[in-house]
Protein backbone atom coordinates (compact mmCIF):
# COMPACT_ATOMS: atom_id res chain seq x y z
CA UNK A 1 0.00 0.00 0.00
CA UNK A 2 1.31 3.35 -0.83
CA UNK A 3 2.08 6.78 1.10
CA UNK A 4 -1.10 7.83 -0.72
CA UNK A 5 -3.63 4.57 -0.30
CA UNK A 6 -3.03 4.85 3.57
CA UNK A 7 -3.79 9.02 4.07
CA UNK A 8 -7.13 7.59 1.92
CA UNK A 9 -8.18 4.94 4.29
CA UNK A 10 -7.16 7.01 7.34
CA UNK A 11 -9.45 9.98 6.08
CA UNK A 12 -12.26 7.81 5.38
CA UNK A 13 -11.98 6.36 8.73
CA UNK A 14 -11.13 9.29 10.81
CA UNK A 15 -13.24 12.01 9.09
CA UNK A 16 -16.65 12.39 10.00
CA UNK A 17 -19.01 13.63 7.44
CA UNK A 18 -21.29 15.37 9.84
CA UNK A 19 -18.72 17.20 11.43
CA UNK A 20 -17.29 18.33 8.44
CA UNK A 21 -21.10 19.42 7.46
CA UNK A 22 -20.97 21.54 10.71
CA UNK A 23 -18.37 23.29 9.61
CA UNK A 24 -19.17 24.57 6.59
CA UNK A 25 -20.30 28.17 6.18
CA UNK A 26 -23.33 28.59 6.56
CA UNK A 27 -23.20 25.37 8.12
CA UNK A 28 -25.64 22.46 7.92
CA UNK A 29 -27.99 22.07 10.80
CA UNK A 30 -28.98 18.53 12.23
CA UNK A 31 -32.81 18.23 11.77
CA UNK A 32 -33.48 16.44 15.69
CA UNK A 33 -37.18 15.32 14.86
CA UNK A 34 -36.31 13.40 11.31
CA UNK A 35 -33.00 12.11 12.37
CA UNK A 36 -32.43 8.55 13.96
CA UNK A 37 -29.01 6.52 14.93
CA UNK A 38 -28.86 5.36 11.56
CA UNK A 39 -29.58 8.55 9.42
CA UNK A 40 -28.87 11.84 10.33
CA UNK A 41 -31.05 14.57 8.49
CA UNK A 42 -29.28 17.88 7.46
CA UNK A 43 -30.58 21.01 6.47
CA UNK A 44 -28.96 23.86 4.98
CA UNK A 45 -31.01 26.96 3.06
CA UNK A 46 -33.93 26.50 1.64
CA UNK A 47 -34.73 23.02 0.19
CA UNK A 48 -30.84 21.56 0.85
CA UNK A 49 -30.74 18.44 2.63
CA UNK A 50 -28.27 15.69 3.00
CA UNK A 51 -28.79 12.56 5.48
CA UNK A 52 -25.42 11.12 6.87
CA UNK A 53 -25.20 7.71 7.44
CA UNK A 54 -22.96 4.54 7.93
CA UNK A 55 -21.91 5.47 11.32
CA UNK A 56 -20.93 8.66 9.63
CA UNK A 57 -19.18 7.46 7.35
CA UNK A 58 -21.51 7.97 4.37
CA UNK A 59 -24.02 10.54 2.91
CA UNK A 60 -26.74 10.70 0.37
CA UNK A 61 -28.82 13.50 -0.96
CA UNK A 62 -32.40 12.23 -1.10
CA UNK A 63 -33.63 14.77 -3.88
CA UNK A 64 -30.74 13.45 -6.72
CA UNK A 65 -28.62 10.18 -7.33
CA UNK A 66 -25.53 12.02 -5.35
CA UNK A 67 -24.36 9.35 -2.34
CA UNK A 68 -20.62 8.06 -1.34
CA UNK A 69 -18.03 8.64 0.80
CA UNK A 70 -16.49 12.10 2.50
CA UNK A 71 -14.52 12.43 -0.39
CA UNK A 72 -16.91 12.85 -2.58
CA UNK A 73 -19.18 14.76 -0.20
CA UNK A 74 -16.25 17.37 -0.36
CA UNK A 75 -16.67 17.55 -4.02
CA UNK A 76 -20.17 17.60 -4.02
CA UNK A 77 -20.17 20.76 -2.00
CA UNK A 78 -17.19 21.50 -3.37
CA UNK A 79 -17.32 20.96 -7.36
CA UNK A 80 -14.04 22.61 -8.46
CA UNK A 81 -11.83 21.01 -5.75
CA UNK A 82 -9.84 18.09 -7.50
CA UNK A 83 -8.93 14.75 -5.47
CA UNK A 84 -5.66 16.09 -4.29
CA UNK A 85 -7.44 19.15 -2.85
CA UNK A 86 -9.88 17.30 -1.22
CA UNK A 87 -6.94 15.31 0.87
CA UNK A 88 -5.60 18.53 1.82
CA UNK A 89 -9.20 19.90 2.87
CA UNK A 90 -10.10 16.58 4.88
CA UNK A 91 -6.73 16.51 7.04
CA UNK A 92 -8.07 19.10 9.03
CA UNK A 93 -11.14 17.03 10.24
CA UNK A 94 -9.29 14.27 11.16
CA UNK A 95 -10.98 12.94 14.96
CA UNK A 96 -13.27 16.39 14.75
CA UNK A 97 -16.51 14.98 16.38
CA UNK A 98 -19.72 16.31 15.67
CA UNK A 99 -21.94 18.04 18.12
CA UNK A 100 -25.08 16.19 17.83
CA UNK A 101 -26.57 14.32 21.23
CA UNK A 102 -25.14 10.95 22.40
CA UNK A 103 -29.03 9.57 22.00
CA UNK A 104 -28.27 9.62 18.30
CA UNK A 105 -25.06 8.25 18.40
CA UNK A 106 -25.21 4.62 16.60
CA UNK A 107 -24.19 2.26 19.51
CA UNK A 108 -21.43 -0.58 18.83
CA UNK A 109 -20.01 -3.11 21.02
CA UNK A 110 -16.54 -1.65 20.70
CA UNK A 111 -13.11 -2.09 23.12
CA UNK A 112 -12.19 1.14 22.97
CA UNK A 113 -8.94 0.75 25.59
CA UNK A 114 -7.63 -1.72 23.19
CA UNK A 115 -8.47 0.27 20.21
CA UNK A 116 -6.61 3.65 21.33
CA UNK A 117 -3.72 1.60 22.80
CA UNK A 118 -3.13 -0.23 19.37
CA UNK A 119 -3.79 2.98 17.12
CA UNK A 120 -1.15 5.06 19.72
CA UNK A 121 1.20 1.34 19.49
CA UNK A 122 1.16 1.84 15.54
CA UNK A 123 2.27 5.79 15.93
CA UNK A 124 6.15 6.17 16.04
CA UNK A 125 7.71 7.19 19.24
CA UNK A 126 8.67 11.04 19.26
CA UNK A 127 12.48 11.75 17.68
CA UNK A 128 14.56 14.15 17.50
CA UNK A 129 14.47 15.57 13.71
CA UNK A 130 10.86 14.56 13.10
CA UNK A 131 8.19 16.40 11.70
CA UNK A 132 6.25 16.03 14.42
CA UNK A 133 9.42 17.46 16.51
CA UNK A 134 10.58 19.53 14.50
CA UNK A 135 6.41 21.64 14.43
CA UNK A 136 6.86 21.02 18.84
CA UNK A 137 10.12 22.95 19.33
CA UNK A 138 9.87 25.64 16.16
CA UNK A 139 6.33 26.89 16.32
CA UNK A 140 5.63 25.76 19.78
CA UNK A 141 8.59 26.44 21.35
CA UNK A 142 9.07 23.33 23.41
CA UNK A 143 12.76 22.34 24.28
CA UNK A 144 14.80 19.47 24.19
CA UNK A 145 14.51 18.84 27.90
CA UNK A 146 10.83 18.94 28.30
CA UNK A 147 10.47 17.06 24.74
CA UNK A 148 12.68 14.06 25.78
CA UNK A 149 10.79 13.94 29.34
CA UNK A 150 7.46 13.56 26.90
CA UNK A 151 9.34 10.88 25.07
CA UNK A 152 10.46 9.44 28.21
CA UNK A 153 7.11 9.18 29.80
CA UNK A 154 5.84 7.96 26.45
CA UNK A 155 2.92 10.67 26.55
CA UNK A 156 3.05 12.68 22.98
CA UNK A 157 3.26 10.41 19.50
CA UNK A 158 3.75 11.64 16.17
CA UNK A 159 0.42 12.05 14.94
CA UNK A 160 -0.54 12.88 10.99
CA UNK A 161 1.17 15.15 8.80
CA UNK A 162 3.52 16.83 11.22
CA UNK A 163 0.99 17.06 14.42
CA UNK A 164 1.53 15.54 17.68
CA UNK A 165 -0.48 13.17 19.42
CA UNK A 166 -1.03 13.34 23.01
CA UNK A 167 -1.74 10.49 25.44
CA UNK A 168 -4.89 10.78 28.26
CA UNK A 169 -4.07 7.68 30.68
CA UNK A 170 -6.37 6.48 33.60
CA UNK A 171 -3.70 4.19 35.48
CA UNK A 172 -2.17 2.40 33.05
CA UNK A 173 -4.46 2.50 30.00
CA UNK A 174 -4.76 5.01 27.40
CA UNK A 175 -8.37 6.06 27.56
CA UNK A 176 -8.43 9.14 24.95
CA UNK A 177 -6.18 10.59 22.76
CA UNK A 178 -5.35 14.26 21.91
CA UNK A 179 -4.26 15.40 18.09
CA UNK A 180 -2.80 18.68 17.64
CA UNK A 181 -0.98 19.88 14.32
CA UNK A 182 -0.17 22.92 12.02
CA UNK A 183 -3.28 22.87 10.52
CA UNK A 184 -5.81 20.83 13.11
CA UNK A 185 -6.59 20.97 15.92
CA UNK A 186 -9.08 17.84 17.36
CA UNK A 187 -9.23 13.93 19.22
CA UNK A 188 -9.39 10.81 18.08
CA UNK A 189 -12.75 9.14 18.24
CA UNK A 190 -14.16 6.90 20.64
CA UNK A 191 -11.90 7.93 23.60
CA UNK A 192 -12.85 9.37 27.37
CA UNK A 193 -10.92 12.29 28.49
CA UNK A 194 -9.11 11.74 31.82
CA UNK A 195 -5.48 13.89 32.35
CA UNK A 196 -2.43 13.84 30.39
CA UNK A 197 0.09 13.91 33.04
CA UNK A 198 3.97 15.31 32.56
CA UNK A 199 6.00 14.05 35.86
CA UNK A 200 9.16 16.60 36.70
CA UNK A 201 10.99 13.90 38.08
CA UNK A 202 10.72 10.09 38.19
CA UNK A 203 10.98 7.91 41.28
CA UNK A 204 8.84 10.25 43.40
CA UNK A 205 5.25 11.30 44.14
CA UNK A 206 5.04 14.86 43.40
CA UNK A 207 3.25 16.67 45.76
CA UNK A 208 2.63 19.52 43.61
CA UNK A 209 -0.17 19.13 41.03
CA UNK A 210 0.06 22.28 38.14
CA UNK A 211 -3.32 21.76 36.33
CA UNK A 212 -3.54 23.64 33.19
CA UNK A 213 -5.98 23.39 29.97
CA UNK A 214 -4.13 22.45 26.92
CA UNK A 215 -1.37 19.53 26.84
CA UNK A 216 0.69 21.90 25.16
CA UNK A 217 0.21 24.11 27.94
CA UNK A 218 1.64 22.01 30.83
CA UNK A 219 4.43 21.15 28.46
CA UNK A 220 4.82 24.56 28.09
CA UNK A 221 4.81 25.37 31.84
CA UNK A 222 7.10 22.65 32.72
CA UNK A 223 9.44 24.74 30.42
CA UNK A 224 9.47 27.48 31.32
CA UNK A 225 9.43 26.09 35.26
CA UNK A 226 12.53 24.23 34.19
CA UNK A 227 10.82 21.03 35.11
CA UNK A 228 10.42 21.40 38.45
CA UNK A 229 11.03 17.91 40.08
CA UNK A 230 8.01 18.28 42.89
CA UNK A 231 5.35 18.93 40.09
CA UNK A 232 3.03 16.48 37.67
CA UNK A 233 2.15 18.71 34.92
CA UNK A 234 -1.20 17.97 34.08
CA UNK A 235 -3.81 18.48 31.45
CA UNK A 236 -7.50 18.61 31.43
CA UNK A 237 -8.21 18.49 27.25
CA UNK A 238 -10.23 21.98 28.40
CA UNK A 239 -13.75 20.92 30.27
CA UNK A 240 -13.57 18.42 32.90
CA UNK A 241 -16.14 15.62 32.60
CA UNK A 242 -17.06 13.30 35.24
CA UNK A 243 -13.53 10.99 34.07
CA UNK A 244 -11.21 14.12 35.04
CA UNK A 245 -12.49 15.09 37.76
CA UNK A 246 -11.94 11.10 39.45
CA UNK A 247 -8.37 11.27 38.13
CA UNK A 248 -7.95 14.72 39.98
CA UNK A 249 -10.08 13.31 43.05
CA UNK A 250 -7.64 10.55 43.13
CA UNK A 251 -4.55 12.54 42.71
CA UNK A 252 -5.48 15.00 45.67
CA UNK A 253 -6.37 11.86 48.11
CA UNK A 254 -2.97 9.97 47.30
CA UNK A 255 -1.32 14.05 48.25
CA UNK A 256 -3.68 14.50 51.34
CA UNK A 257 -0.89 13.44 54.00
CA UNK A 258 2.40 15.27 52.18
CA UNK A 259 3.16 18.05 54.26
CA UNK A 260 4.23 20.21 51.24
CA UNK A 261 1.36 19.06 48.93
CA UNK A 262 -0.05 21.85 47.32
CA UNK A 263 -2.98 22.20 44.09
CA UNK A 264 -1.82 24.99 41.35
CA UNK A 265 -4.64 25.51 39.13
CA UNK A 266 -2.42 26.98 36.11
CA UNK A 267 -5.59 27.55 33.33
CA UNK A 268 -6.15 30.19 30.60
CA UNK A 269 -5.90 33.88 31.76
CA UNK A 270 -9.44 34.14 30.53
CA UNK A 271 -13.01 33.91 31.69
CA UNK A 272 -13.48 30.10 30.84
CA UNK A 273 -9.90 29.51 32.79
CA UNK A 274 -11.15 30.86 35.82
CA UNK A 275 -14.37 29.39 35.85
CA UNK A 276 -12.37 26.08 36.00
CA UNK A 277 -9.75 27.69 38.70
CA UNK A 278 -12.60 28.46 40.83
CA UNK A 279 -13.72 24.86 40.44
CA UNK A 280 -10.28 23.74 41.40
CA UNK A 281 -10.11 25.41 44.46
CA UNK A 282 -12.99 23.61 45.86
CA UNK A 283 -11.63 20.24 45.13
CA UNK A 284 -8.57 21.84 46.92
CA UNK A 285 -10.53 22.58 49.81
CA UNK A 286 -12.42 19.10 49.45
CA UNK A 287 -9.62 17.31 50.04
CA UNK A 288 -7.85 19.86 52.50
CA UNK A 289 -4.97 20.90 50.36
CA UNK A 290 -3.24 24.29 50.35
CA UNK A 291 -4.40 26.16 46.25
CA UNK A 292 -2.59 28.35 44.35
CA UNK A 293 -3.77 30.17 41.58
CA UNK A 294 -1.08 30.78 38.40
CA UNK A 295 -1.65 32.52 35.08
CA UNK A 296 0.93 33.56 32.39
CA UNK A 297 1.95 37.11 32.59
CA UNK A 298 1.92 37.25 28.89
CA UNK A 299 -1.05 36.23 26.41
CA UNK A 300 -3.54 33.97 27.50
CA UNK A 301 -1.98 30.41 27.73
CA UNK A 302 1.48 29.09 28.56
CA UNK A 303 2.55 28.58 25.05
CA UNK A 304 1.70 32.19 24.28
CA UNK A 305 4.10 33.14 27.06
CA UNK A 306 6.61 30.41 26.08
CA UNK A 307 6.79 31.50 22.42
CA UNK A 308 6.22 35.22 23.27
CA UNK A 309 3.28 35.40 21.00
CA UNK A 310 1.54 37.39 23.82
CA UNK A 311 3.86 40.19 24.11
Amino acid sequence: MTATDTEIAILKRDVSCAALLEQQSPAWKLDHRESTKRALKYRRNEGEVLIVNHDERGWWDPQSTAKGDVFLLVQHLEPTLNFGQVRQFLRKFIGVVPTFPASLRASKPVDVDHALSERWGARPRLRKGSATWSYLSGTRGLPASVLDAARTADIVREGYYGGAWFAHRNAAKIVHIEARGPAFKGSLRGGSKALFCLPGRAGRLPPRLAVTEAPIDALSLAAIEALRPDTLYLATGGGMGPSTIRAIEHLLVDRATLPDALFVSATDANKAGERYATHHAAMAAAAGIPFARLTPIVGEDWNDMLTGRGA
